[in-house]
């Protein structure tokens, strides 16, 4: 870099003059701008408003002047900047929800918390509030250094006089260059309280101001969450402290709602608004029916409505973790002491003000020691002239001039300049005897102040207790009570429901339209075989129950779709209803189009290593479990399907499982899991069962200990038979008879592995639920129909049966897996496409039961609708 002086030109380099001119502006923009004074807690824009203000006289209890009446005086006379930024400092010394003790009284529109603009500076009017004229109070009795303005043309004070402790009260803010402050502000009350403490006990800890002053007080109010913060800041000048806005439920006559009174500090209120709806709308936030805003005047009030089966609590929670009603305050208590950037400690700030009001205090008692004495010696002469008032009229009637008069009082009677002077401007009416009294009075007073203001000065223990006394009336006049809690005990954050509300058992039901809803299994009592059932869900008259699980509120119920998609929801999340028809899949999942949920499962036991899929055509695919791992609302893909087809049911096995494949016309074949073998997640899967015309697959059952197989048609005809009765078959043959089918029973509409002491719980397309314990379920043969085990009205019929084990419940916490036995070794049966093997049943068997048993159809009589014959065995 070149310079051209005085015609010649001097080298420069340039990477010396950027060091030297980024650090000239780094520290004009940290000491001129950007950070505040440790003694007045103002920045330079900020006192220019203030002295600015004062000089247009302006005061608390006169006229409001126009906003660009102030802004102007302040940018002619002292902040040669743009005009904007002059008004956005006065506007925000007059907002209540940015500082805590406003400075500036504004009248007009200065703003709102939701982060709208005060209006433009030739409609608003401002004055003094009486909190910042006190900020100025004493400047005229030199109290404060001075400094001249940009064009030395003024002058202007460098700090302000600062009765109040304004950096703790009202805090700041500010980016310098490469450093930033954030400092909190503090309730009055506190702050002069911790002063005292400071003037009494110089060598009180921080633990002992800390009892006076426990921690920051946010003009919105809000909570603070935990000291460990406070103490970080007050003892190192940097801390973050948790901040939270304040809830409070209101139960209505027809909903119950949380209603935000309060938000963190800083935060805007229309920000938080629009947050909390995108979380409503992406189900971060769960149960809220409505959001509306209907703060005014009186105060901050934000509302959610919830739903019927929304949690109060666990909305609130919902709140702190995804939206800015919890927030994180950092504090860094950077300051300019002595004009270099410091960070201060609770203590240091208390003492740099205190040493700074001790030299205001000084400053101003010896300004009116001087005023004082030196009217006590204009007194004094005018005492003395009265004394001798016939020979002061002598002098002054024989002077020719003023001077002449002045020079021979001084010379005759030895007065003083100022004395002669004041002699000579006296008027007559003070010669009377009641002026003269006055003048002993005024003296009096004036000897009685010198000796208090050389008291004062004397002794440092009268100067601290004049500062004690005028932080106390402070306190009486302005202190108000706190209006942000810290709340010394720091709860759980959590906002999963499983670390709020207990665990209990729940029914989930899914219906053929799609509606997912939750009802207490306790609702559910044990019932006899043949009752009717208990109604289990409120739904349309065409709209029929699709699938049903048992689990708990805890636990993830997984969602498969009919494009082979998995879901995963937790079972607190499906909305509790004794009657409702609950609330559509597609709230809580999103599904493509023509996409439905065709079956919904528990979680799996832990010790599943595969897990099988089955379609209605009878294709299988078996896939590791790892590849339903972490499942979430958001889905994965797991199997291919062909046009057409869908998912029928999923099994977990231990891979030595042999499992059982029932179909709507009553045939069930066994088969070894091992003849399937295990796929990725992209795969199609292999022939499992042969079907006949019409027959579908709708059951896929793992064979295991001492289980049997429940069968249940769609009238309600019911059996148990155990596994023992089928051999075990390759894969992609037709199987055996598993139940005779007929008009009476319809097809088979539900097939189930149960366990002795076990119960199940059977729901009809209508919505009806039983509970029956499985060892009232009469056990018969194969080719047996069954007895009654629900009767079904109007034309319902049976759509879904869950089985309930003992583990199941709570005191477990998740599913039983059943304990896994190997297979039977028998020899593979050839076994006919749609042939039975021989058997010694000779008819159908039906417990002798009154109304409940069935005639046996004719021999070679169609087994089902849609059915050929049987073939004799």
């Amino acid at each position: 870099m070149e310079e051209q002086e005085m015609g010649r030109v001097i080298p420069n380099p340039l990477v010396p003059e950027i060091k030297r001119s980024y650090l000239d502006y780094a520290m004009s923009v940290i000491v001129g701008r950007a950070l505040p004074d440790a003694r007045d807690g103002l920045k330079p824009v900020q006192r220019r408003v203030l002295y600015g203000m004062l000089g247009l006289g302006i005061r608390h209890n006169q006229a409001y002047k126009k906003s660009a009446r102030v802004v102007g005086e302040v940018m002619g006379k002292y902040h040669p900047h743009g005009d904007a930024s002059i008004y956005d400092t006065m506007v925000r010394l007059a907002q209540p929800w940015n500082l805590r003790y406003p400075l500036v009284d504004g009248q007009g529109n200065f703003g709102s918390v939701d982060g709208d603009g005060a209006a433009a500076m030739r409609y608003t009017e401002a004055r003094f509030a009486e909190l910042g004229e006190l900020m100025l109070q004493d400047i005229d009795e030199d109290t404060v250094d001075w400094g001249p303005n940009f064009d030395e043309s003024l002058k202007e004070p460098l700090t302000l006089p600062s009765l109040v402790p304004n950096l703790l009260v009202n805090g700041s803010t500010g980016i310098a260059v490469g450093m930033a402050t954030n400092m909190p502000p503090h309730n009055l009350g506190e702050v002069v309280d911790a002063l005292c403490c400071l003037i009494d006990r110089p060598e009180a800890e921080l633990g002992e101001l800390m009892n006076y002053l426990p921690g920051p007080d946010f003009p919105t109010g809000g909570i603070i969450m935990g000291r460990e913060g406070i103490v970080d800041a007050y003892r190192t000048g940097r801390g973050k402290i948790t901040v939270r806005g304040r809830c409070v439920v209101e139960e209505g006559k027809r909903r119950t709602s949380v209603v935000i009174t309060e938000i963190p500090y800083m935060v805007n209120k229309t920000t938080l608004i629009e947050g909390i709806a995108k979380c409503v709308q992406e189900h971060s936030i769960d149960g809220v029916a409505d959001l509306r805003d209907e703060s005014d005047r009186q105060g901050l009030r934000i509302v959610l409505d919830l739903n019927r089966d929304g949690d109060p609590e666990l909305v609130q929670r919902q709140l702190y973790n995804r939206t800015l009603m919890q927030s994180t305050f950092g504090v860094i208590n950077l300051t300019l002491v002595d004009q270099r950037p410091v960070e201060l400690g609770l203590k240091s700030m208390l003492e740099v003000f205190l040493d700074y009001r001790r030299g205001v205090v000084r400053r101003r008692t010896a300004f009116r020691l001087a005023k004082a004495q030196e009217r006590e010696h204009i007194i004094e002469g005018l005492c003395r002239a009265l004394d001798m008032i016939d020979e002061v009229i002598r002098i002054i009637r024989g002077a020719q001039t003023t001077e002449e008069a002045s020079r021979g009082l001084i010379e005759q009677l030895q007065f003083s300049e100022k004395q002669a002077q004041a002699i000579l401007d006296m008027r007559l009416q003070r010669l009377t005897g009641l002026e003269r009294d006055k003048l002993m009075a005024e003296m009096a007073q004036l000897l009685a102040d010198i000796a208090r203001y050389k008291e004062i000065l004397a002794d440092a223990k009268v100067l601290d207790g004049v500062i004690r006394d005028e932080l106390t009336e402070l306190r009486h006049k302005f202190g108000d009570k706190r209006r942000t809690e810290i709340q010394l005990h720091v709860e759980s954050t959590s906002d999963s429901y499983e670390d709020l509300m207990p665990e209990e058992n729940i029914v989930i039901t899914l219906s053929k339209d799609g509606y997912l809803r939750r009802s207490l299994l306790k609702d559910y009592n044990v019932q006899n075989r043949g009752g009717k059932g208990r109604r289990g869900a409120n739904l349309h008259e065409e709209d029929q129950v699709a699938g049903m699980v048992v689990t708990t509120t805890h636990n993830d119920v997984l969602l498969f779709t009919s494009r082979g998609r998995v879901f995963a929801i937790k079972g607190h999340m499906v909305p509790e209803t004794k009657s409702g028809k609950g609330r559509k899949v597609e709230q809580f999942i999103s599904l493509s189009e023509g996409e439905t949920v065709v079956e919904i499962l528990g979680r799996f036991p832990e010790n599943c290593s595969t897990v099988v899929l089955i379609t209605r055509r009878g294709i299988a695919k078996r896939m590791d479990k790892s590849e339903l791992q972490n499942l979430t609302r958001a889905g994965r893909q797991i199997m291919t399907l062909d046009d057409g087809d869908d998912i029928a049911r999923i099994r977990c096995t231990n891979g030595l499982d042999d499992l059982f494949l029932v179909s709507s016309m009553g045939r069930g074949l066994r088969i070894s899991e091992d003849e399937i073998r295990t796929m990725g997640r992209s795969a199609r899967g292999v022939k499992a069962m042969k079907l006949g015309k019409d027959d579908e697959i709708i059951s896929c059952e793992v064979i295991a200990g001492n289980s049997r197989i429940l069968l249940v048609s769609q009238h309600g005809i019911g059996k148990i038979t155990s596994y023992d009765e089928f051999s075990v078959h390759h894969r992609a043959t037709g199987g055996q008879r598993a139940m005779r089918i007929g008009d009476r029973t319809g097809r088979l509409a539900v097939a189930n592995t149960v366990f002795p002491g076990d119960e199940v719980a059977l729901m009809t397309a209508g919505g009806n639920i039983i509970r029956l314990a499985v060892d009232s379920i009469p056990q018969l043969g194969r080719d047996a129909a069954g007895s009654i085990l629900i009767r079904p009205e109007n034309g319902d019929e049976v759509a879904n049966v869950s089985l309930i084990h003992k583990e199941d419940l709570v005191q477990s916490g998740g599913f039983r897996a059943a304990d896994p036995a190997p297979a039977p070794q028998r020899p593979v049966e050839p076994t006919l496409p749609f042939g039975d093997d021989d058997d010694d049943n000779g008819g159908l068997e039906f417990e002798d039961v009154p109304g409940a048993v069935l005639d046996a159809p004719d021999a070679g009589a169609p087994a089902g609708p849609g059915r050929e014959p049987e073939k004799e065995d």
